[in-house]
C-alpha cells in the first residue's frame, strides 16, 4: 500500500505540473490569433494606418518567433523554471499594456513585449514538462496534451477574442490573461522545480540579433512592397535581411555552442516535420484573419456569430490534435504528413466559391476540413522535435519546432495578408489602402461598397489558393521524398527520450 501511495503521489504532482504549464502556453498561443476578429474594433479605437494595423497583427509573432531559440538555449543552460516565472511576469506586463494602449504606436510596442515574453514561456515549458514525467509513456502523453493546448490556444483565440467583444471594449482581449498569469506564478513554484546547467557553454549574442533583424527586415520589406509598391527601401531590406539570414546560418556552423543545431535537418522526417509546422500556420493566420474580415466586413455578420462559426474548425483541429499520436503509431508519419497537407490544400480551396453576398456554409466546410491537416502539423512537429534530439537538447528543439510554428504564423499574415492587399490595391477603389479603411469613408455609394467587397473577395481567393499549391507542393514531396517504414513488425520501436533520428518511424 505504501509503495503505491509513493508512486501515485509523484504521479500526481506531475500531472498538477502540467496543468500549471499549460496555463501560459494556452495564453501565448491564444494570443496569436486572439486579434483576428478584433482586428475591426482596434482599427476604429485607434485608427492605424494599414502598415500598423499589419504589425499590430505580426509583431507578436515575429518577437516570439524570433527569440524562440536564443530563450531555449538560455533556459537550458540557466535555469528553465526562473525563465518561466521571469516570462509570464513580463507576459502580465505586456498584456495590461496592450490593453489601455492609447495609440497603434504603443500597442505595437505592447504586443513587441508580450512576444519576447512569450518566446521565454513555450521552449521551457515543454523542458520542464519533458522533466516532470519519467517515464517515457506518460511523457509521450504530456507531449500530446501539450501540443493539443497550443493548438487549441491558435484555434479559440478568434472565438475568445469574439465573445469578448460581444460584451466589453477591445482591451478585454489581453485583460484576460492576467488572471491566468497570476495563477501560474502562485502554483508553478510550489508544483514545478528548477532544471539548469544540462548544456555547456554560453548563449552567442551576436546570433541572437543577427536571426532577429535578418527576420524583421525581410518581412518588413516584402509587407512594404506588397502595401506600397515596389521600391528602394523594401528591396534594400529584403536584402540586407536575407544577408544577415546567411551569416547567421554560416555563423552556426562555425560555433563550438550554436544557437541552433541545422545538423538536425540532416534528416528528412524532421526536415520536413518542421515545414510541416510553418506551412500550415502560415496558411492558417492568414484565412483566418482575412475570414474574420471578411464575414464582418463583407457580410455584415455580427463579432459574435463570426465567432460562433469559427467553432466547427476549433474543435476538428483541437480534436485531431489530440487524436493524432495515437493514429500515427499505427498509420506512420510519413502517411500522417501526406493526410496532413492535402487536408490542408483541399480546405483553402473551399473558400473559392464564396461571393460577396453568400459563403457561410463554404467558410465552416473549409476550416473543418483543413482543421485535420493543422491538427495533424501540431502533433506531429512536437512529437518529432522532442523524440529527436537527447533529453538535454529538450529545450532548444522545442525551441525548433515552436520557432516554425510562430514564424509560420507572422508569415502567413505578413505575406499572404500582403498578396490580399496587393490584389485589393490593384482591383478595388482608389479611395483607401484596406476594405476597413474603404467602408469607414464618409458617403460612400452602394456601387463603390460592392467594388471594394468584391476586390477583397478576389484577394481572399488569391490567398486561399497561393497557401493551397504550397501545400500540394508539400504533400507531394512527402509523398516522393519519405520513404515508407520497412522495421519488421517485432522490432522495438525506439520511445520517445531516445537520441536517434526519427527516420524508421515514417
Amino acid at each position: 500500500m505504501s509503495e503505491q501511495h509513493t508512486h501515485n503521489a509523484p504521479d500526481r504532482r506531475a500531472w498538477l505540473g502540467l496543468l500549471v504549464i499549460l496555463g501560459p502556453v494556452l495564453l501565448v498561443a491564444m494570443d496569436g490569433s486572439i486579434l483576428f476578429l478584433a482586428m475591426p474594433r482596434v482599427s476604429q479605437a485607434l485608427t492605424p494606418s494599414a502598415d500598423q494595423a499589419l504589425w499590430i497583427l505580426d509583431i507578436y509573432g515575429f518577437a516570439v518567433g524570433s527569440l524562440l531559440i536564443a530563450f531555449g538555449n538560455i533556459g537550458d543552460r540557466y535555469g528553465r523554471l526562473k525563465l518561466l516565472m521571469i516570462g509570464a511576469t513580463v507576459f502580465g506586463i505586456g498584456s495590461a499594456a496592450a490593453a489601455f494602449a492609447p495609440s497603434p504606436e504603443f500597442l505595437i510596442a505592447a504586443r513587441a513585449l508580450m512576444g519576447v515574453a512569450g518566446a521565454t514561456l513555450l521552449p521551457s515549458a515543454l523542458a520542464v514538462l519533458s522533466e516532470l514525467f519519467v517515464d517515457p509513456r506518460r511523457r509521450a502523453q504530456a507531449i500530446g496534451i501539450f501540443a493539443a493546448a497550443f493548438a487549441a490556444g491558435f484555434a479559440i483565440g478568434p472565438v475568445v477574442g469574439g465573445l469578448l467583444l460581444e460584451q466589453f471594449w477591445w482591451g478585454s482581449v489581453f485583460l484576460v490573461n492576467l488572471p491566468i498569469i497570476a495563477l501560474f506564478l502562485i502554483f508553478a513554484p510550489i508544483l514545478l522545480r528548477e532544471v539548469r546547467a544540462t548544456r555547456p557553454g554560453r548563449v552567442d549574442p551576436l546570433s541572437v540579433v543577427t536571426s532577429a533583424a535578418g527576420l524583421l527586415f525581410t518581412i518588413y520589406g516584402l509587407k512594404h512592397a506588397a502595401a506600397e509598391g515596389v521600391s528602394a527601401v523594401p528591396v534594400v531590406a529584403v536584402l540586407a535581411g536575407a544577408a544577415l539570414l546567411t551569416w547567421f546560418a554560416l555563423r552556426q556552423r562555425r560555433l563550438e555552442h550554436p544557437l541552433m543545431d541545422f545538423s538536425l535537418f540532416r534528416d528528412r522526417v524532421f526536415t520536413v516535420a518542421i515545414i510541416t509546422g510553418l506551412l500550415p500556420l502560415a496558411a492558417w493566420s492568414a484565412t483566418a484573419y482575412l475570414s474574420g474580415i471578411y464575414l464582418q466586413s463583407v457580410l455584415d455578420l455580427p463579432v459574435l456569430r463570426a465567432a460562433l462559426l469559427a467553432l466547427p474548425g476549433a474543435v476538428v483541429l483541437t480534436t485531431t490534435c489530440i487524436v493524432t499520436p495515437m493514429v500515427v503509431d499505427r498509420i506512420g508519419k510519413r502517411t500522417a504528413l501526406i493526410i496532413c497537407h492535402f487536408s490542408i490544400a483541399t480546405g483553402l480551396l473551399l473558400l473559392l466559391p464564396t461571393t460577396i453576398t453568400a459563403g457561410i456554409g463554404w467558410y465552416v466546410a473549409s476550416t473543418i476540413i483543413a482543421g485535420v491537416g493543422y491538427g495533424i502539423s501540431f502533433a506531429v512537429v512536437a512529437d518529432t522535435a522532442v523524440g529527436a534530439v537527447p533529453a538535454e537538447r529538450a529545450g532548444s528543439a522545442g525551441a525548433i519546432a515552436e520557432t516554425s510554428n510562430e514564424i509560420g504564423n507572422a508569415l502567413g499574415i505578413a505575406l499572404l495578408g500582403s498578396l490580399a492587399a496587393l490584389i485589393f490595391r490593384i482591383q478595388g477603389p482608389d479611395l483607401a489602402p484596406t476594405l476597413d479603411e474603404t467602408l469607414q469613408l464618409p458617403g460612400l455609394t452602394t456601387s463603390v461598397v460592392e467594388e471594394a467587397s468584391s476586390a477583397f473577395v478576389t484577394g481572399l481567393h488569391v490567398a486561399a489558393i497561393a497557401g493551397s499549391l504550397l501545400h500540394l507542393v508539400l504533400g507531394l514531396l512527402a509523398l516522393r521524398w519519405l520513404t515508407k517504414p520497412a522495421t519488421p513488425k517485432g522490432e522495438a520501436v525506439p520511445s520517445p527520450d531516445t537520441p536517434e533520428r526519427a527516420e524508421s518511424t515514417v
